[in-house]
């Protein structure tokens, strides 16, 4: 049984909570877990506090409320608390920590310039460079989550109506593809896909170089790769070019209940995120121009 799952037994059996306290201390654990394997392929019980800080920042970036990261710290606490009195942690990272120290943090953006060089970096030459270059129009084009990115499948691509259809806990949406992304698609399936697929059975739009879906490991890989290569100092992760996606979509006059439906927010909440992000670069822009200012 994995620390999770023998978290999940405690709070059940020993401490007798309730259902919704066990799924949702469960499930802040489970996020937390995935957020250290995707971004620095950690285990639980490797976190310090400066991770768990990080992690808070994460989530005010992404819209998060501060009841939601509140209940994330609690939630972490007691997980950590259970494994020291368990002889599996010496110490409990999380302790000390106050909800407070989570100021609000936006997302890195990147600006339409940094973007053209980072999209510019794979080189068309080699089955590598098609794929790779296919896969980062396509997370700019439409703003969807790597996860969703990697799920993709070769029917949920469709050249002819220039759209995708992305899946996300059981719904469904459908987003349209500029003519770039749409060419850069067509070229990786139809020169590229089939040498790198192992079984003809395989579904999967994209798969890695084993002919094997795409891990968010092996993206991860692929982002860190371009953004050096390009020389970009913004640290950027596959969930900047979804946030830039958003911001560039306000500033050129989308409304933000459309950019809501193309990114899968449930809440407008999430997505207003990015109207802060925009006044903000406004005030930047007034500060350093404005000759009185």
């Amino acid at each position: 049984m994995d620390d999770i799952a023998h978290y999940g037994a405690y709070l059940t059996e020993v401490k007798h909570a309730s259902q919704n306290t066990v799924s949702s201390y469960l499930r802040d654990v489970t996020q937390f877990s995935e957020y250290l394997r995707s971004t620095q392929q950690w285990d639980l019980r490797d976190a310090d506090r400066e991770t768990i800080e990080a992690y808070m920042h994460w989530m005010q970036g992404r819209g998060k409320s501060a009841a939601s990261i509140t209940r994330f710290l609690a939630s972490v606490k007691s997980f950590y608390n259970f494994l020291v009195a368990n002889h599996d942690l010496r110490a409990n990272p999380a302790k000390g920590i106050t909800a407070e120290k989570a100021e609000r943090k936006y997302p890195e953006i990147l600006t339409s310039k940094e973007v053209e060089l980072f999209l510019e970096q794979p080189q068309c030459v080699d089955a590598k460079g098609f794929r790779d270059h296919a896969m980062l129009e396509l997370l700019y084009a439409t703003g969807i989550r790597v996860s969703e990115l990697i799920s993709l499948n070769l029917d949920d691509f469709n050249a002819a109506g220039g759209f995708i259809r992305c899946e996300n806990r059981g719904k469904e949406r459908i987003i349209p593809l500029y003519h770039t992304a749409i060419k850069a698609i067509q070229d990786y399936v139809k020169n590229v896909r089939p040498q790198l697929i192992a079984d003809s059975g395989e579904e999967a739009l994209f798969v890695n170089m084993n002919g094997e879906r795409m891990s968010r490991q092996g993206f991860w890989k692929i982002i860190k790769y371009y953004q050096e290569k390009a020389g970009i100092q913004k640290d950027i992760t596959p969930h900047t070019l979804r946030h830039s996606f958003a911001v560039h979509l306000l500033e050129n006059g989308a409304d933000l209940r459309s950019i809501q439906e193309m990114l899968g927010h449930a809440d407008i909440s999430s997505t207003q995120i990015y109207t802060h992000v925009v006044k903000r670069q406004l005030k930047d822009v007034y500060q350093k121009a404005h000759p009185r200012a």
